[in-house]
């Protein structure tokens, strides 16, 4: 089922932070858009995928939308059911309505028209006759704003098939309550890895952490502070500092199976989109004992 083309100025594509921030410049402007989103919310990441503890990893100055500061009695490192509220303030302070449920599947620019033409898939309809319909849209202009972490993502594993156990993706995890005295494996070592490993052991679970490659551990302030001084230094200074500092404050982590990488951790970011791990306490788990690192293996059992 077709149900015709909507034309307008912009196009963008993921109702996100970044997709709401473009909405609410435009619609300052008064620019025509149109936001489509595949999910049925807004920031569905957030909102759908993200663990009861979870805090923003940078202090709100570096978080919040544009035009709209986070209100002033917010805490520094910003809880997500407050962030969610100000994402949905945000929405409708700048009459942000996206097209819910539009999975775009096809873009492509005519040169001759100077127009983006864009195919979306109705997803997740209201009706039988909704899904799977296509919609088309038209724009001169096209914002992908779609995030870096949208999909899901679970290695392969070998032996993970006769495995007896529970598995589940850190999309899918929202406590460590339930898992008080079982043995868990996490696998990976990223921001959302070490804080679900941090969160296990909180509530007595038996936590490993399988660390797969080399990874920059910074303090939170650190981090902010870095953040800051990319202002006014060369990024491969910044970096330097960052390594210097991490290293006294946390020592060689080697001995706990933890390895730097050789290039600095903004370095990674820009080049590789590898983010540094900002640590909420995981270390110290790490080194107490309490959570064990544990090398990577081609199975498990």
């Amino acid at each position: 089922m077709n149900t015709g083309v909507t034309e307008t100025v912009v196009i963008i594509v993921g109702a996100g932070p970044s997709g709401l921030s473009t909405a609410a410049s435009l619609h300052r402007l008064s620019i025509p858009y149109v936001i489509l989103e595949r999910e049925d919310c807004i920031a569905s990441i957030f909102n759908n995928k993200s663990y009861d503890r979870l805090h923003l990893h940078l202090t709100k100055q570096f978080c919040q939308l544009p035009h709209m500061p986070f209100p002033a009695n917010f805490p520094s490192y910003v809880p997500i059911k407050d962030f969610l509220k100000y994402l949905d303030d945000y929405a409708s302070h700048f009459k942000i309505n996206p097209m819910f449920h539009n999975f775009v599947k096809f873009a492509k620019y005519d040169e001759d028209r100077k127009k983006w033409k864009v195919e979306a898939e109705i997803v997740g309809g209201r009706s039988a006759e909704e899904e799977g319909g296509v919609r088309w849209y038209e724009g001169k202009f096209l914002v992908v704003a779609t995030g870096e972490t949208s999909d899901v993502f679970i290695p392969a594993v070998d032996g993970l098939s006769e495995f007896k156990g529970e598995v589940i993706h850190s999309t899918e995890y929202k406590s460590g309550e339930r898992f008080e005295n079982k043995k868990v494996l996490v696998v990976g070592a990223g921001n959302s890895g070490m804080e679900i490993a941090f969160d296990l052991s909180n509530h007595g679970a038996k936590t490993s952490i399988v660390v797969r490659s080399p990874m920059h551990i910074l303090s939170r302030w650190s981090t902010n502070l870095g953040l800051m001084s990319l202002a006014s230094m060369p990024l491969h200074l910044v970096d330097s500092f960052l390594v210097f500092v991490n290293t006294i404050m946390y020592g060689d982590l080697t001995k706990y199976g933890i390895q730097r990488p050789k290039e600095g951790p903004f370095l990674m970011k820009v080049r590789d989109g590898k983010y540094p791990v900002i640590d909420v306490g995981t270390v110290k788990k790490i080194k107490s004992g309490v959570t064990e690192v544990k090398e990577h293996k081609r199975r498990w059992k």
